[in-house]
């Protein structure tokens, strides 16, 4: 009886649970599936087709994945070639459990958490998104490694006392390069050095001679010409990853659709083709009608997630899954921390880039960032907003609803009358009756 009913609790009877490691594998599955349910496989290609090949023998046909490195990638990928169906599941799922000090052990109970229905599969998306993401991702580490040569060179130029970053916001901007660019050719004169100037550049061409006038030391400039040459190095590399993304967003393209408006101007990395259209094309939708939502935030956002979100139940989970949501932390009925948790999701980190860039934009979204960084902190009003901005996300991609934008007038006049409404009620709450003057103060 007891047998019984332990069968009848099992959600997948027939499920097998995969312990990853760098040089091996333990794999367990069901004690009446084999003599032998625990077994060893080795990391070569034959040895995970030989793990595959005992996985089916044995009758299963979902499978627990540990998530340990990137070990678990060329597991996954065989393993759902032979048409198993693999949970990808969180090692911290079971990380409290005791009693587990082995590799044989963590198996079998990955293999039990899974035929009871205990664990939860992490989200995997589809290949031909996985393909478009891994040259996101490498684009991602190149843009961040030419920002540590672009530090390298401000170094260089702050130890020969050239304080070029003093009077230009942005030393790789279109005058900064020319000016640096000169420097490394031999250049020396600050006048002629200041005239290579944009003439959108507020400061004085005086100014910019006084910040140019240093002490030109051979090592400093020897490393600033280093350092400008692995800058160069790494944007050839960058447009090649653009020219890739072009390539593979080109079969992707399942709508036609048509753009309205003009691209929006000031992405610090622009994209070297047409994002906009090929991305549209993709979703279905333009997410770049989002205040907020850039090219290059809309290409992070649908090669990490694509623009099919079934797999969210609802908005509430998508957000969830963004870690953007409040925390609940709640115990005896009473609210402990409703702080959201850390992570290091890459579309919430481009919601929150995208967030923050909304601080002068004249849109609805703009005067809602303005109006909640008056009432908190600026990290706290980037969260809240890039909460919204993933909302709006969701709702464009499940339902393919176009966004409006209502405009900073619009917005701000809906908050005066939410106003004017909370005074009256508090007015008549205390006995009075609230008048509006017929001419404004």
């Amino acid at each position: 009886m007891a047998m019984r009913k332990r069968e009848e609790d099992e959600v997948f009877p027939n499920a097998a649970g995969i312990d990853v490691g760098g040089s091996s594998h333990w794999a367990a599955v069901p004690r009446a599936a084999d003599k032998e349910p625990v077994r060893e496989f080795g990391a070569m290609t034959d040895d995970l087709n030989a793990m595959a090949d005992w996985l089916l023998a044995c009758g299963v046909d979902t499978v627990a994945l540990e998530s340990t490195g990137v070990y678990w990638i060329p597991v996954y990928e065989v393993l759902e070639q032979c048409g198993l169906t693999v949970w990808l599941v969180d090692a911290r799922q079971m990380k409290y459990v005791p009693g587990r000090k082995s590799d044989v052990l963590d198996c079998q109970w990955l293999q039990k958490l899974m035929s009871l229905g205990l664990l939860r599969a992490a989200l995997r998306p589809g290949d031909e998104v996985c393909v478009v993401r891994a040259v996101v991702r490498q684009r991602a580490a190149l843009l961040t490694e030419q920002a540590s040569w672009v530090m390298r060179m401000q170094k260089s130029l702050v130890q020969m006392n050239i304080q070029l970053a003093e009077v230009l916001s942005d030393i790789m901007g279109a005058s900064g390069q020319a000016i640096i660019r000169a420097i490394v050719a031999g250049e020396r004169d600050p006048h002629v050095l200041a005239s290579c100037r944009h003439s959108r550049v507020r400061r004085s061409e005086e100014d910019i001679v006084r910040a140019l006038r240093g002490n030109w030391r051979e090592e400093h400039l020897f490393v600033l010409a280093r350092s400008l040459a692995m800058y160069d190095s790494l944007a050839q590399r960058v447009l090649e990853c653009d020219a890739k993304i072009d390539a593979l967003l080109v079969p992707l393209k399942r709508h036609e659709i048509e753009l309205a408006g003009a691209t929006k101007r000031g992405s610090p990395n622009p994209l070297g083709f047409n994002a906009r259209l090929a991305l549209a094309s993709w979703a279905g939708v333009d997410l770049t009608r989002i205040n907020g939502i850039s090219e290059g935030v809309a290409l992070t956002i649908l090669s990490e997630v694509g623009p099919d979100l079934s797999r969210f139940a609802s908005v509430k989970h998508f957000c969830s899954w963004l870690s953007l949501c409040p925390g609940t932390k709640i115990s005896g009925g009473k609210v402990l921390s409703a702080r959201t948790r850390r992570s290091a999701n890459r579309v919430r980190q481009a919601l929150k880039m995208g967030a923050m860039s909304l601080s002068r934009s004249d849109s609805a979204l703009g005067a809602f960032y303005r109006r909640l960084c008056s009432r908190m902190d600026k990290p706290r009003a980037n969260t809240a907003v890039a909460h919204k901005l993933a909302r709006m996300v969701y709702f464009m991609l499940k339902r393919g609803e176009a966004f409006v934008d209502q405009g900073q007038q619009r917005y701000e006049e809906q908050q005066r009358q939410r106003s004017i409404a909370a005074l009256s009620r508090r007015a008549s709450a205390l006995g009075f009756r609230l008048e509006l003057a017929t001419t404004p103060a």
